[in-house]
């Protein structure tokens, strides 16, 4: 399968692009840094860098017509800004929305006429974007930015219904990656982003019948 993961040089993203090559797949690692993707690039990957704060995404829509079609599209890239709200600026909501919402929309829309018969788009929420789960304070832009992923991910899910493409959404708890240690210094979460990543890998095997069009909160504790 061709799968693309955007946010793949650290964290959950770097482990789920070695996870999907492993298994022997083609992967798309795209990140801001491409030095941070060197080692993926030597595991195989095919590496891009790209800030999904760029107004066109056509750089990345030109890379994949190389593949022919993706299979596997994991929109993970996420910003977090810690920041009472009192502080927060125009700039910092700019970025936050800009990564963790208008990219996944951006993208998805972009690479529409790319996407395989049967295709899984997976976006990567947070349970501080589920409605009804505890809330933090600072976090007030990044979790309402990905309480609107959750959202966006139900409309699409109704919108190509007739199509056998497939969305869905799983909302992160804690996991052991440097977003968790900006939000929350000294914490030590249970999962670590190795761990998450062979969730995903499971997650994404299953058949779309199985799960589709659903906000799926995935989560020991939060945080």
């Amino acid at each position: 399968m061709n799968v693309l993961i955007t946010g793949a040089s650290r964290g959950i993203g770097y482990q789920t692009v070695k996870h999907f090559l492993k298994e022997g797949h083609n992967v798309m690692a795209i990140s801001r840094n491409l030095k941070s993707l060197q080692e993926l690039e030597n595991l195989g990957a095919k590496v891009m860098a790209f800030d999904l704060l760029n107004e066109s995404y056509q750089p990345i829509v030109d890379q994949i017509k190389a593949l022919s079609s993706v299979d596997i599209l994991i929109n993970n890239a996420g910003l977090l800004v810690n920041k009472a709200f009192s502080e927060l600026s125009n700039q910092d909501l700019k970025r936050v929305y800009g990564v963790n919402v208008f990219s996944i929309i951006k993208l998805t829309r972009d690479l529409l006429p790319y996407f395989s018969k049967h295709a899984h788009i997976i976006n990567i929420s947070s349970v501080g974007g589920v409605q009804g789960s505890v809330k933090f304070a600072g976090l007030s832009a990044y979790s309402s930015s990905k309480g609107a992923v959750s959202i966006l991910t139900e409309c699409l899910a109704e919108e190509f219904k007739e199509t056998s493409v497939n969305f869905n959404c799983l909302c992160l708890g804690s996991v052991q990656t440097e977003m968790l240690e900006e939000a929350f210094p000294g914490y030590q979460a249970p999962i670590s982003p190795k761990e998450m990543a062979n969730y995903f890998l499971n997650f994404i095997s299953q058949k779309p019948s199985v799960y589709k069009g659903k906000v799926i909160p995935v989560s020991v504790n939060t945080p």
